[in-house]
């Protein structure tokens, strides 16, 4: 064993039970020796452990029949100090594919933690964006997931993907009370904002898994439940997207889609689909996603630079979406009254002019 892996005790153990697994991979897992050496992991020990261990792991997960959770952990912590040029050296494009759609939820989280090192810079992300049969993936996986905690991580990876690599940025970070939005950063390439609503095949699969019709009833589509989270996951990230380009959500280069889906003649984008189309409103779980949605949206709105294109929008939406929705006027009207103290008085006159203009 190298000197500077003596530290680490159980490893040699634990290499020869990876060998028998990729010899068989249908022999029962040791998680006590996994966990054992995953313990002791840090950064100062986990280099020369990264080319002994991930390899071995990357072969198993490939045939692995059974709950991986075990094998994805170890994997995660042998990731961490890999950038994500490092890691696509070591794993395949279909390997990443595979863990996305697995029903394992632990192999999705750990192919989003691959993706999430992409977002670390604008380079990275345009590798990604390049990557097509990934991206699909991953949205579909992001959206249509039944756990949480992959539908939260998707979420995460995917604004911060879209974060590093927009071209469009405000002078400022942005923040509504005291929550991140948006940090100060260079400039992206735009790669991955082209790849999300300028390619056909990907912006349709998001309209698709977002809306209901007869679609999902075919072999493949999403439960009742499954559609309600998809749709919930989408409303949830738009109001941060909507800080860093509103121009792009508020446009499509694809009508006929959002007429397919939405059921709309108009050219709006996905923000227009998602806050007006998307949604049926007698499901009240959903309309109070819808809600959460407004108040976040023009929180946040609020806040980013003026344009008359981004208040005449703003105008639109809320008289379409509150011309017979009760409840949701109201509930934008009093938003002043439940925020913070040093933000009411301006958020108040912004919802004023936009509900009355």
């Amino acid at each position: 064993m190298a000197t500077d892996t003596v530290a680490v005790s159980g490893v040699d153990e634990l290499e020869n039970h990876l060998d028998q697994l990729v010899t068989d991979p249908t022999l029962p897992l040791d998680p006590k020796l996994f966990d054992h050496v995953e313990l002791q992991i840090t950064d100062a020990n986990v280099l020369p452990l990264i080319p002994r261990l991930l390899p071995k792991i990357t072969d198993i997960l490939k045939r692995y029949q059974r709950d991986p959770a075990v094998l994805c952990s170890l994997a995660t912590k042998l990731l961490g100090p890999l950038s994500f040029t490092q890691v696509m050296s070591l794993a395949s494009e279909e390997a990443i594919i595979q863990a996305l759609r697995s029903p394992s939820p632990s192999a999705n989280l750990l192919a989003m933690t691959i993706l999430a090192k992409a977002a670390q810079s604008p380079s990275d992300a345009a590798m990604l964006a390049a990557m097509k049969d990934i991206i699909t993936s991953f949205l579909a996986q992001w959206l249509s997931a039944p756990q949480v905690e992959v539908g939260e991580k998707g979420a995460r990876v995917l604004g911060d993907l879209l974060d590093i690599d927009s071209e469009v940025r405000p002078p400022q970070g942005l923040a509504v009370s005291g929550v991140e939005i948006a940090v100060r950063k260079p400039r992206g390439q735009g790669f991955m904002w082209r790849r999300v609503f300028h390619d056909r095949d990907i912006y349709g699969l998001i309209l698709s898994l977002c809306s209901s019709g007869p679609h999902q009833a075919a072999a493949g589509g999403l439960s009742s439940q499954q559609l309600s989270l998809a749709q919930g996951r989408l409303l949830r990230i738009l109001p941060r997207l909507s800080a860093l380009n509103f121009g792009l959500l508020t446009k499509t280069d694809f009508p006929e889609l959002h007429q397919r889906y939405g059921d709309v003649e108009a050219s709006g984008g996905l923000l227009y689909f998602a806050a007006l189309h998307m949604i049926d409103k007698a499901d009240l779980l959903i309309h109070l996603s819808l809600v959460d949605f407004f108040e976040t949206f023009l929180s946040i709105q609020q806040i980013t630079p003026f344009s008359t294109y981004k208040m005449d929008t703003l105008r639109k939406l809320y008289q379409e979406a509150t011309r017979q929705d009760e409840t949701l006027r109201n509930a934008i009207l009093s938003l002043p009254e439940r925020t913070v103290p040093e933000e009411a008085d301006e958020l108040r006159r912004f919802i004023h002019d936009i509900s009355t203009g």
